[in-house]
C-alpha cells in the first residue's frame, strides 16, 4: 500500500531499539527525531505529529517500560498502538436501514475519484452485503459525470438512474421514488464534484442532504493530496456532517499522509481505502491492520480474507495434493497463477506476509504481466508436455520450437521451468519441517526459498574472492 515511503522510514526508527535489553532517554530521544521527521516528511499534519510524538514519549519513558523486559519491543508496541489510535480504534461499517432502502450520498472534490470509488463501493456492498443497488446520477456539472457513471454501472451490471443535466435535487427526489418503488435495497448518489469548494456547490449539496436523508454521507478523499486531504475534509464535514471518508488512489506513490491526518484533524473516520485499478480493488479500513502493515509486521488477517475470497478452497487443496506428491505439472502451475492474479499484485501481496518487508522493494519491481507471459508459454505446448514437464525437459527441439511459437526466448522458457522446479523444492523442503521449524518459517518465510550452493574456491580462503 501507499504508506511505503513512510513505513521504510519509521521502520527504521524503530528497529535501532526493538532488540535492545535497556533504553536511555537519549535513545528514546533519537527515536523521536526520527519519527517526527519520518511524519513530517509523509506530510502528516503538524499537529497530528506534535501529539503523536508527545504520546509516545510520555509512554515510552514510563517506568513500566524502562524497567521492564524488552523494552524495546514495548515502544514498538506504544508507536503501533498510536498509530491506531490516530487513524481510528476500529474499522466502521455502513449503517443500514432495517427494512426498506438505505440511502449513501458521496461526497468530495473533482479528481478524487468519486466515481469510480462508487462503483468499487456498489460491488463491495452486493459482494459482502448481498443488496441490490441503484446509483443515481446527479453530479449534472460534468457532463462526462454521468456518462462515466453510467459505464461502470454497465461494467458491474448495477442500474443507474439519470435525468440528464437538469437540477440535481429534481433528479435525487425522482431518483430515490424510483428506488423505492421497484424494490432496490440500497441507493447511492452520485453528487457534484469541483476542482475547490464553493459556495453554490455546498449549498446544492445541503439541499440534496435535505431530501435523501441519507443514512451515511461518504466523502471521496485523494491520498496522493496528504495533508491537505484532512483540510478538505473538515471543510464538507463542518457544513454535512460526513459519516466517513473512503481514501483512493492508495496503490499510488503517496507520502502516507492522508491516513494519518484525516480522523485526528477531521473526526471522520476513514471507512474504506480504494487500492487499485480493478473494480474490486476495495475494502474496509481497518486502523490496527494498517498500523502493522506501516511497521512492517504485515497483515496475516487481511491476506487470509483475499485468499478466501479469490481462492476456492477444493482447488487450492488439490494443488497442495498434487505439489506433495510430485505430480504438480504446468497446468497446475497455470491454475496457481490464475489465483494470484485474482489476488492482487505480487508486492501488495508480499506486504502482507510478516518478515517479508525486506522482499517487498525486489517484489515491486516484478511486472505481474509475467504471469500472463508465462500463460502465453505454456499455451504454446501440447497437452502431453503440459501434463509430463519432464518431456520438455529432455528435449531441446522442443524448447525451440515453445519458444518460438510463443514469440518468446529459450532463456525465458527456462524461467519458467525453474519456477514449476522452486516450487515442488520448497514444497518438499516444507514436508521434511517439525513444528519449530515452521514456527521459524513464519517469521522469516524467505528461508523456505531454495539456497544456491557457493561455488567454492581453490587454494587458500577458498570460497572467497581473492584479493587483487
Amino acid at each position: 500500500m501507499t504508506e511505503n515511503n513512510l513505513s521504510s522510514r519509521l521502520q527504521m526508527a524503530v528497529r535501532r531499539l526493538s532488540g535492545r535489553g535497556f533504553l536511555t532517554e537519549k535513545d528514546i530521544d533519537e527515536m523521536m527525531r526520527e519519527i517526527r521527521l519520518s511524519l513530517l516528511e509523509a506530510d502528516v499534519n503538524f499537529k497530528v505529529v506534535k501529539t503523536f510524538v508527545k504520546n509516545i514519549k510520555e509512554q515510552a519513558l514510563g517506568e513500566k517500560i524502562m524497567k521492564g523486559l524488552n523494552p524495546g519491543q514495548q515502544v514498538v508496541k506504544v508507536v503501533h498502538d498510536e498509530l491506531k489510535r490516530v487513524m481510528g480504534e476500529k474499522a466502521e461499517s455502513i449503517h443500514y436501514n432495517s427494512s426498506g432502502l438505505t440511502t449513501l450520498m458521496t461526497i468530495g472534490l473533482q479528481g478524487s475519484g468519486k466515481t469510480t470509488a462508487i462503483g468499487k463501493l456498489g460491488v463491495f456492498i452486493r459482494k459482502h452485503d448481498k443488496k441490490k443497488i441503484l446509483f443515481i446520477a446527479a453530479d449534472v456539472y460534468r457532463p462526462a459525470a454521468i456518462d462515466q457513471l453510467k459505464t461502470i454501472g454497465r461494467q458491474v451490471d448495477i442500474d443507474v438512474y439519470e435525468e440528464g443535466l437538469v437540477d440535481a435535487r429534481k433528479i435525487v427526489r425522482n431518483g430515490l421514488s424510483y428506488a423505492r418503488k421497484n424494490g432496490y435495497d440500497v441507493a447511492i448518489i452520485d453528487t457534484a464534484g469541483r476542482l475547490h469548494i464553493d459556495e453554490k456547490m455546498m449549498q446544492e449539496l445541503i439541499d440534496v442532504k435535505e431530501i435523501a436523508a441519507p443514512n451515511e454521507i461518504l466523502l471521496t478523499v485523494d491520498a496522493m493530496t496528504g495533508q491537505d486531504a484532512a483540510n478538505i475534509t473538515k471543510s464538507f464535514h463542518d457544513q454535512l456532517d460526513a459519516t466517513g471518508a473512503i481514501l483512493t488512489k492508495l496503490d499510488g506513490d503517496t507520502r502516507g499522509g492522508a491516513a494519518l491526518s484525516i480522523r485526528e484533524v477531521s473526526g471522520i473516520p476513514i471507512k474504506f481505502a480504494s487500492s487499485g485499478e480493478k473494480l474490486d480493488a476495495f475494502e474496509v479500513f481497518h486502523p490496527e491492520r494498517m498500523a502493522s502493515r506501516i511497521l512492517g509486521m504485515g497483515d496475516v488477517l487481511t491476506l487470509v480474507e483475499k485468499a478466501s475470497e479469490s481462492i476456492d478452497e477444493d482447488e487450492a487443496k488439490n494443488l497442495m495434493e498434487k505439489l506433495m506428491s510430485d505430480s504438480f505439472n504446468y497446468n497446475d502451475l497455470m491454475k496457481q497463477f490464475k489465483m494470484i492474479k485474482r489476488m492482487g499484485s505480487i508486492s501488495k501481496l508480499v506486504g502482507f506476509i510478516p518478515g517479508m518487508n525486506k522482499l517487498k522493494q525486489a517484489t515491486s519491481e516484478i511486472d505481474d504481466k509475467q504471469f500472463d507471459k508465462m500463460g502465453v508459454l505454456i499455451g504454446s505446448m501440447t497437452e502431453a508436455e503440459r501434463k509430463e514437464p519432464k518431456l520438455i525437459d529432455q528435449s531441446s527441439k522442443r524448447r525451440q520450437r515453445i519458444a518460438l511459437g510463443s514469440g518468446m526466448s529459450v532463456a525465458e522458457l527456462n524461467r519458467l521451468r525453474n519456477a514449476l522446479e522452486t516450487q515442488k523444492k520448497m514444497m518438499k523442503q516444507m514436508m521434511k519441517m517439525d513444528e519449530k521449524q515452521i514456527e521459524g518459517l513464519s517469521r522469516n518465510p524467505s528461508s523456505a526459498l531454495p539456497r544456491q550452493k557457493q561455488k567454492k574456491g581453490k587454494g587458500k580462503g577458498k570460497g572467497q574472492f581473492r584479493k587483487g
